[in-house]
């Protein structure tokens, strides 16, 4: 099995050293690279093509998000963690419509940024259990004060299943073959699902899913 390639990008030493280690252990990571800065990182992914990067949000010259932004253009196959200790929703939402497949906080378990990098790799989305809770929490309070009803159930089961797929990183594609249903069947129901939502972007789709707790 092919080793995970990974590019580490944090302006602190230390953060980047501690993440080196914990990586060089697992047998199936090796870490190509590693930056201090957002615009460091982007010359390095487009030199290294790195299967992941593990990115800080707060770094000097140029932002984790515009990094991953510029990276994602340039290399759609690589997959961009966040490693942030911002907890904000709108950092996390951010994050997700750069392109961006996971996001931990910094005080996240080893294990969960092991998981984290394992999952992106294969193209699925990972949100840490706190960040999931953080979302939930905003989401309902977010519907309570505008006294809105959620549009969940005004959903199909097809569309249930196709949402779900959606948000677990699955292409058209992949889910067609899934439920055994024609493309264009599947890129009808996903229109239908984000009119039906109130939402105009997967990584919008993404983040109800994980507000719902269909994903986690």
């Amino acid at each position: 099995m092919a080793s995970i390639r990974i590019l580490l990008a944090d302006d602190h030493t230390v953060v980047r050293d501690g993440l080196r280690a914990l990586l060089e252990k697992q047998p199936d990571m090796t870490v190509v690279g590693e930056a201090a800065d957002g615009r460091d990182s982007v010359r390095l992914a487009e030199e290294q093509s790195p299967d992941v990067v593990v990115m800080d949000i707060a770094m000097p010259n140029m932002n984790g998000i515009e990094a991953t932004r510029r990276i994602l253009a340039a290399n759609p196959r690589t997959n961009v963690v966040m490693l942030s200790m911002h907890q904000d929703e709108s950092y996390v939402l951010r994050s997700l419509k750069a392109g961006a497949k996971g996001y931990l906080l910094k005080d996240s378990l080893r294990s969960d940024v092991i998981e984290a990098i394992r999952t992106v790799a294969q193209g699925r989305s990972f949100l840490t259990r706190k960040v999931s809770r953080i979302l939930q929490e905003d989401y309902i309070r977010q519907m309570e004060r505008r006294g809105l009803e959620d549009s969940y159930d005004l959903l199909t089961d097809r569309e249930r299943e196709i949402l779900q797929l959606v948000a677990e990183g699955k292409t058209n594609k992949e889910a067609a073959v899934l439920l055994n249903i024609s493309l264009t069947t599947v890129e009808t129901h996903r229109t239908h699902i984000l009119q039906k939502l109130g939402l105009h972007s997967i990584p919008e789709l993404i983040l109800y899913a994980v507000r719902k707790g269909i994903i986690s």
